[in-house]
This record gives structure tokens, sequence and C-alpha cells, in this order.
């Protein structure tokens, strides 16, 4: 293990992305909350697996859609392990592959909940902990986007690429808010990425029929897209604050 690098909390961190960027945290000197909603097994699993290690990590349950889990998972963290230094706000569904003029107001709303508004009241609850302002010490915050924003996901899924597109103005302007307060906000835009994120949309066979659509001709993995996560919120990202980094393979 690393030097200690203080507590990350890891939205959505029991399965995919999520997952990588808390084992590849705890590699790297962090004390690690693994946050789920309904996949406690395997949060349970990336937790032994940190401390089997050699590092300290707890599976804590809890729904981002709602603000009273939102309160609950940070009291947890804190008691538990300690103030949150770091945040990878991960959690996120696509809400199904839906044309525009196809998609129920369920689905929008639902998609909407988890992947904007708790991104931000998870955001609000790191930076009342971490700002010099609020007696914190300063912290890192990445919140996971997708180059659906940048492309549109039209055909499938613009309901998700719009949610993402909020994560990259809320990104920037949440950075540009707290940069003098020892507070650096981060996004990472993963392309087409091997996870069960497809398969929860409802078609697990999308990596490899859009492959040969990416310039590097192949979908890329967790760890690749935790990687740079990890580095966004290491000190040697200490003058990037506000950037949104792809990781998606050209596309």
């Amino acid at each position: 293990m690393s030097e200690d690098r203080g507590v990350l909390l890891v939205t959505g961190a029991g399965r995919g992305i999520g997952a990588a960027v808390a084992r590849l945290g705890a590699r790297d000197g962090y004390d690690v909350a693994v946050n789920y909603a309904a996949s406690g097994k395997e949060a349970d699993a990336v937790a032994r697996d940190i401390r089997q290690a050699g590092g300290r990590a707890i599976a804590v349950q809890g729904d981002v859609a709602k603000e009273a889990d939102i309160l609950r998972l940070f009291a947890a963290v804190e008691r538990e392990l300690g103030p949150v230094a770091a945040l990878v706000n991960n959690a996120g569904i696509t809400g199904g592959i839906h044309r525009s003029d196809e998609i129920s107001i369920e689905t929008i709303e639902q998609v909407f909940a988890v992947n904007v508004t708790g991104t931000i009241i998870c955001a609000r609850e790191a930076v009342r902990r971490m700002a010099i302002s609020h007696g914190g010490q300063g912290g890192a915050i990445v919140n996971i986007s997708s180059m659906a924003a940048k492309l549109g996901g039209a055909g499938e899924w613009v309901h998700y690429a719009a949610s993402k597109g909020a994560i990259d103005a809320f990104t920037i302007g949440l950075a540009r808010e707290f940069a003098a307060d020892g507070i650096r906000v981060n996004a990472v835009r993963p392309g087409l990425i091997e996870s069960d994120i497809h398969q929860a949309a409802g078609d697990p066979d999308r990596p490899a029929r859009m492959a040969p659509t990416i310039p590097m001709k192949r979908s890329g993995s967790a760890d690749e897209v935790a990687e740079g996560i990890i580095w966004l919120l290491s000190p040697a990202a200490s003058y990037v604050t506000g950037a949104i980094l792809e990781i998606g393979g050209g596309r």
C-alpha cells in the first residue's frame, strides 16, 4: 500500500468501473468506502478484497436517488473511516435503450434522479466536509460522465446522454466555485467499456458490435478508466480542475 491519502468514497462501486476505482484507490493508499444500491454481495466482495490486501474498506448501502440515503451514507463513512477526502460520483443508470419518441416519463425521472440529482447531492455533502471555508482540508471530486454526452446517444439513449451532459456542466461550475476552497473537481468521459451496463440496458453484445466503430478497434476495460480517475484524484493532478478527461479509444 502507498502513503495514506485519506478516505475515498466511490458510489455504485459494487461492479464495473466503480469496483475498479475502489481497488485501485486502495492500492494508492486510500481507505475506501464501497457504496452500493442493490449489489450488496458484490460490494462486500470488493471491500473484502481490499482488506485482505492490507487496506481499510467498508461496504455501505445507499441509493443516491434518495437524499436521506446519501446523508446516511456520508454519516456512516465518517463514523467508520473518517472524513471524506476524495469522492467519485460513479453511480449511474442508462434507463435502457429507447428512441426519444418512445421513452416514458418514469424512465426520464429515474435516470435524472440517479445520474444528476444524486451526483449533485453527493458533491454537496462532500464539499461541506472538504471545503476550507467549512473547516475542511480540501479534497478532490471526480464525476463520471460519458462519451454519450458528446455524441448524443441517438437511437439508443438520448435521455442518458442528456443526463451526462448535465454532469459535464455541473463539473465545470462546481470546479470554479470551489477552486479557491481547496477542492478540485473533474470528470471522466468513458467510451465503449466492457461492463454490465450494456446487459442492464438490454444489449449485452453492444461492446462487440460497436468495437469496429472505435478508432482503436476495441472496447476499453474498467481498469483503464479507473487509472484515469485515480490520476485525477492524485497529487499528480494538483493543477487540474474543471477538466473533462475522455477515455474512449479515440472515438
